[in-house]
């Protein structure tokens, strides 16, 4: 199943990715180490990672592994972060990242409600889920106010290097059909 390529909300939209988008995206929040933070990747130091990130992105897209989406307001095409939407059989796992200026406007709980209307539209998709770091409080809040509802505690399930080297616990978090 191929997800569109364009998703829109009332002030967002989301597209694939292009090479071109590798400055915007180093310099708002790549580098960024409190955007990073609670991701599973350190930040950028070069735009070339961020070239390199994005090349994998397109192969990606192109063999339906996974779907990278720039999110961009609509009212003027500015690029604030990007959403991941990772299929998994019969369900979609999401994950999002956010630059600092566009923290607590609601911009994120948008796509996120937009996302899984989609995938809960699909005939054969049952569930989408997400994890947070159990600090990452902004996070747990925009997956509970998408209606999504915390099933339980992973603990040392995935690498957040930022914070350590060792794996930290994370909330799992599913919306169901």
């Amino acid at each position: 199943m191929n997800p569109p390529e364009i998703i829109t909300t009332k002030r967002l939209l989301l597209r694939k990715p292009r090479m071109d988008d590798a400055p915007v995206i180093f310099e708002t929040y790549a580098q960024d180490p409190e955007v990073t933070r609670y991701l599973v990747w350190k930040p950028h130091k070069s735009l070339r990672e961020t070239e390199h990130f994005l090349f994998a992105c397109g192969e990606f897209w192109r063999t339906g592994k996974d779907f990278a989406y720039v999110i961009t307001l609509k009212e003027n095409d500015t690029l604030i972060g990007m959403f991941g939407l990772h299929p998994m059989g019969l369900k979609f796992e999401v994950g999002y990242a956010l630059a600092r200026p566009y923290w607590g406007k609601g911009y994120m709980t948008e796509i996120l409600r937009a996302v899984i209307d989609w995938a809960l539209a699909q005939p054969d998709i049952f569930r989408v889920q997400a994890f947070c770091d159990v600090e990452n409080i902004g996070s747990a809040r925009v997956m509970e106010k998408a209606g999504m509802t915390r099933e339980g505690l992973l603990r040392r399930y995935i690498l957040h290097p930022t914070l350590s080297p060792e794996p930290r616990d994370v909330y799992l978090y599913a919306i169901v059909k």
